[in-house]
């Protein structure tokens, strides 16, 4: 998901250099050993023209824009060729491989698996299904943009705090940049993580 406008941060954050490299390309490296695709999701076309994206990345352009996060992903979910797409933001510059193999080892009987974290869902850090897009696309079309009701009508897999914790327990799988300063804290950790 790279289709967001960065308002906090006033800049576009996928082009932010962490360790090295644009935060966009630290997402797909990550992305590219656990999936069969990357996809990123984009709201207007001119906005992936600066992304340093390698040819095997396919981009999508969000079929809502301006209808938020909802709209990005079901765009993402419904171009997929495969049943199931791992959900990220492009501001998650440290996530992690066993984590997201975990959410993906959790998708039987299950239309979405979200992770939770302080009792709150993480929906762009997640697996949703083909299934959950009947339901995505009547909350788009009723205008209703948050993420969350969505979890009350498909079947949801949700992986608990206590399993986050023993795969990766300093939780920086969710840690996204929006501000200056989540920026030069993420500068900070790459020192110390990678």
């Amino acid at each position: 998901m790279a289709g967001g406008v960065s308002r906090r941060l006033g800049k576009n954050k996928a082009l932010e250099r962490i360790g090295g490299r644009a935060l966009i390309e630290r997402v797909v490296d990550r992305l590219i050993p656990v999936t069969t695709e990357v996809m990123v999701v984009v709201a207007r076309p001119k906005q992936a023209e600066p992304l340093p994206l390698p040819s095997s990345v396919r981009v999508i352009t969000d079929r809502y824009p301006g209808r938020g996060s909802l709209g990005g992903i079901f765009t993402g979910v419904d171009a997929s060729a495969e049943r199931w797409s791992l959900v990220v933001a492009c501001d998650m510059p440290f996530l992690d491989l066993d984590l997201l193999r975990h959410l993906m080892a959790k998708s039987t009987n299950a239309d979405a698996v979200i992770p939770r974290l302080n009792g709150q869902p993480e929906p762009l850090h997640a697996l949703y299904s083909k299934a959950c897009l009947g339901p995505m696309e009547r909350m788009l079309r009723a205008g209703q943009l948050k993420i969350a009701p969505l979890f009350e009508t498909v079947r949801v897999r949700y992986v608990d705090e206590g399993t986050i914790d023993r795969i990766d327990p300093r939780h920086l799988s969710f840690f996204n940049i929006n501000t200056q300063a989540e920026l030069e804290e993420a500068l900070r950790l790459v020192r110390e993580v990678g």
